[in-house]
């Protein structure tokens, strides 16, 4: 069962397992806290896959003892629960999150109770790393506190998710919790005599499996300034810095660049109008990951963003995953915010190694239509 269950990142990895059945997800569909529900459409790209429509569901608002009669689900058996609440007021990307506590962090100790009301028998969680480092990190503290005093035992850590072969850089916290009687087993054991090689964590190894017309939607320039300024940006892991000594510089850099560029606090701007290397994994995929303007999105060489498709495959999804909102910008929104398929895989294989006590062979857990094969798969020495 799914809760924040988004675009169905979580879900497809344990529906795409034979031995997993989604029985429910919900998920309010907010694109901001200042919009309307259903103003995501992620609930029709999760239905487009999973072939269960998702409840749209305020979660905030629904007691806990409430949530079966509102899905619909009975007195069925959930074995695995995920819970996934919005990262957003614990990222680092907002500078604000360091000092005012988001209301949107409280889901985190009520996911336990959610947990504990529908007698799950493992939860996974995957959130920002603050959810575990951050100022507000007492949240995660409640979530852990209520299920140890339920009998769950809770392993908690900060993950690269490229050491389990996602092609990006990507920095989250991990959470599983196993109830008593249960052994507790974890992404680290899974791994623990094995490594990716480094060449299959790379943009070009991402896409080396996508075929050339399938599904490769961007966004228009909004203007021939932003398209120029792309096209003068060097090629492979260039950005906007690069543009300074040209003797063009002043009609391609923004209002904001100058102003940067004055104040001397370049920071972690280089990465605005961005482009990808072909030999690194990619940056984050981020929430707002349809625009040059946002990070390091442009594509290695091409003058233009990198597509739907591609940014799905950095971010671990399968290649026929379809994403159906009517807004291409929300898209983009669907698949910057979900669960990597590619780990999620993985998590759904180290749940049923919990549940049955049978160990998985690593190869087993790699999600095929994913750009990681077998023999990217090496013994650590």
């Amino acid at each position: 069962m799914d809760l924040f269950s988004g675009a169905g990142g979580m879900s497809c990895g344990f529906a795409r397992h034979p031995a997993f059945r989604v029985l429910a997800a919900a998920d309010a569909e907010l694109a901001k806290p200042s919009m309307k529900a259903g103003s995501l459409q992620c609930n029709a790209t999760y239905a487009a896959n999973m072939g269960l429509t998702p409840v749209r569901l305020d979660l905030s608002a629904v007691k806990p003892e409430e949530l079966r009669a509102k899905l619909g689900l009975g007195d069925q058996k959930i074995h695995v629960l995920s819970v996934c609440p919005p990262c957003t007021g614990f990222s680092r990307a907002n500078p604000q999150n360091h000092l005012r506590d988001d209301r949107r962090n409280s889901l985190v100790p009520r996911a336990a109770e959610f947990t504990t009301a529908l007698d799950a028998d493992v939860v996974v969680m995957e959130n920002a790393r603050e959810l575990l480092r951050g100022n507000f990190a007492g949240h995660f503290t409640a979530f852990r506190a209520h299920l140890e005093a339920h009998g769950y035992q809770v392993w908690a850590r900060v993950c690269m998710l490229s050491q389990f072969g996602l092609p990006q850089v990507r920095e989250r916290a991990l959470v599983i919790a196993a109830r008593r009687g249960l052994t507790l087993h974890t992404l680290d054991e899974l791994w623990q005599d094995w490594h990716v090689a480094p060449q299959a964590v790379t943009v070009r190894a991402a896409w080396h499996h996508l075929a050339d017309a399938d599904g490769h939607q961007f966004p228009a320039f909004a203007s021939a300034t932003v398209a120029a300024r792309l096209a003068a940006i060097p090629a492979d892991g260039g950005s906007w810095a690069d543009l300074v000594s040209r003797k063009d510089a002043g009609k391609l850099l923004t209002d904001g660049m100058k102003r940067i560029l004055a104040e001397s606090k370049v920071g972690s701007h280089p990465d605005i109008y961005g482009r990808m290397w072909w030999g690194r994994p990619a940056p984050t995929i981020k929430r707002e990951c349809a625009h040059t303007g946002n990070g390091r999105y442009a594509h290695p060489v091409e003058h233009r963003l990198c597509t739907l498709r591609e940014m799905a495959s950095l971010q671990g999804f399968p290649a026929d995953y379809r994403f159906t909102g009517a807004s291409l910008s929300n898209n983009y929104r669907h698949l910057g915010d979900a669960v990597p398929p590619l780990i999620s895989h993985q998590l759904a294989h180290v749940c049923h190694w919990m549940l049955t006590g049978r160990r998985p062979r690593l190869a087993q857990t790699i999600l095929p239509g994913t750009h990681l094969r077998p023999a990217d798969l090496l013994p650590r020495p």
